[in-house]
């Protein structure tokens, strides 16, 4: 006699057999709607609780939905959960908690027809995949080319409107796309007013998240999880409206060129986030960046951007979807707009600096009514005198336009930016510093830099180690770099020359 009242002869016997059959009848027919009727079906069957648990996304599908987070910690930890049965299904991992009046041997019976049951749809959705993900691959590039018309048409959202991107790379690529592709389950239709597509582009991981203004964060959890699991870097832009998805695309792209493993999803708004110009005087920054970039139209300025963040023109290239000869080109011939050269390291950290000015103040109301007003009581002045108007006088010859090579006074040799330079950069070795500054002024490149220190390449990326290490700094970041440039300049004594580097003989260098 079994714990339940049953026994053994009645479980096994043409009774048990047809009951059997009638569970399995049940489940088929429910398979054959979803994936989440076939769940229901299952807790129904054994009178108690179903939830097919991913390890990426959590619970797929839950009956019911309060048992979601105990078939997730089931899941994780069976030791401690004895009394669910749990089988493999389809990648996941599917967990029944049967009532006590339940038979073992019927819930087993459950667990196993329903699990070969997920791996059947698993099959055949893996079948459908192919196509679905070229449909996504499609859908990505018309609305990098600017067809959102069409792509919204497609979908039948009217009321998407943003976009969110997220660009991710790895070695575990493949992989990490269909883990995500499950755990996601896009589709065409909209699901509570989002569409999520997802394509491999040039070697990384596209997913577009469309939607109405703003998204639940439900993608970037996923992408967080993804990002741990499969050991994947990952930058996101968004959510900007749909027609500015190729500018969200591009500046994913530069984000992610920031990520690290230990910080391995960046947004976009935060590169670049920096901790100096909070400290700038506020009416003379803007009033400077603004007069710098009045050359520049917006197209120019994005392209800067990511060039700068990025670090380099291939990088840059890749991220705007150029060639690295177009982007060359269009670099030079910004170079020659703002008249400076832009490969000069000082250059570069100014111009980071005024793209990240903040925006000028609306200006106050309009004063045309004044002049008007006082252009009509001068005709009025000059009609009742009958004399001639004086004549106008001579404007001052205008100003200098400002330059990127120097900043105006009073923007960075202020009390609080020295205090913030200081505590940058501050108690660095003479060593470390001069190897670090002259590492900068050479783009962060390790050879040509060795090369004017006059020391071997692993001697510089040792002190480059250290330097990291002292400054708390990721050093691989390219707007890091301008900001750590500007403060060796700010609380620079000295050259901070090769030929000053400490030196007992040899390429030794001596510590002071």
């Amino acid at each position: 006699m079994s714990s339940t009242g049953t026994t053994d002869h009645e479980a096994t016997g043409p009774r048990g057999a047809r009951h059997e059959r009638d569970a399995a009848d049940r489940l088929l027919r429910a398979a054959t709607r979803s994936g989440a009727h076939l769940i229901a079906e299952a807790a129904s069957l054994v009178q108690g609780w179903a939830v097919l648990a991913d390890p990426i996304a959590g619970a797929v599908y839950s009956t019911p939905a309060a048992a979601a987070a105990d078939g997730v910690h089931a899941a994780a930890a069976p030791r401690e959960h004895p009394h669910c049965t749990q089988r493999p299904a389809a990648g996941a991992v599917l967990v029944l908690a049967a009532a006590p009046t339940v038979p073992p041997g019927h819930a087993c019976h459950v667990a196993t027809t329903t699990a070969a049951l997920l791996e059947v749809r698993g099959q055949r959705a893996a079948e459908l995949r192919g196509e679905q993900m070229r449909l996504h691959t499609t859908l990505i590039r018309l609305l990098l080319a600017g067809h959102t018309a069409a792509v919204t048409e497609t979908l039948g959202g009217n009321r998407l409107t943003h976009v969110t991107v997220y660009r991710l790379s790895g070695v575990d690529l493949p992989t990490a796309h269909e883990v995500l592709w499950r755990a996601v389950r896009p589709s065409l239709a909209p699901y509570a007013d989002a569409v999520t597509l997802m394509g491999r582009r040039d070697g990384e991981l596209v997913v577009a998240e469309l939607h109405h203004g703003g998204d639940d964060g439900r993608i970037l959890r996923l992408v967080s999880r993804l990002s741990e699991r499969h050991h994947l870097l990952a930058g996101l832009a968004g959510p900007l409206p749909l027609a500015e998805m190729p500018t969200a695309h591009s500046d994913a792209a530069a984000a992610q060129h920031s990520a690290t493993p230990d910080r391995r999803v960046v947004p976009a708004d935060a590169v670049g986030a920096s901790r100096l110009t909070p400290l700038l005087p506020t009416a003379p920054y803007t009033r400077w960046a603004e007069s710098v970039l009045r050359p520049l139209s917006p197209a120019h300025q994005h392209l800067l951007l990511v060039w700068l963040r990025t670090g380099s023109k291939p990088r840059a290239a890749a991220a705007l979807g150029l060639s690295a000869g177009t982007v060359r080109t269009r670099i030079r011939d910004l170079s020659r707009l703002l008249g400076a050269d832009l490969e000069d390291a000082t250059v570069r950290a100014h111009l980071l600096l005024a793209l990240r000015a903040p925006a000028p103040a609306p200006a106050p109301g309009d004063d045309s009514d004044s002049d008007s007003d006082s252009d009509s009581d001068s005709s009025n002045t000059r009609s009742r005198s009958g004399s001639s108007p004086p004549d106008p006088p001579v404007p001052p010859d205008p100003p200098d336009p400002p330059r990127l090579e120097s900043l105006p006074d009073g923007l960075l040799d202020t009390e609080a930016v020295r205090t913030w330079a200081v505590g940058l950069v501050g108690g660095l070795e003479p060593h470390l510093r001069i190897a670090l500054a002259c590492w900068l002024r050479h783009h962060a490149r390790t050879a040509p830099a060795a090369a004017a220190l006059h020391v071997h390449r692993t001697t510089l990326a040792g002190w480059l180690t250290q330097c990291a290490e002292h400054l708390a700094r990721n050093l691989a970041d390219a707007t890091v770099r301008a900001e750590i440039h500007l403060a060796l300049k700010a609380t620079r004594t000295g050259p901070d020359d090769p030929a000053a580097l400490p030196r007992r003989g040899g390429r030794t260098y001596r510590r002071l």
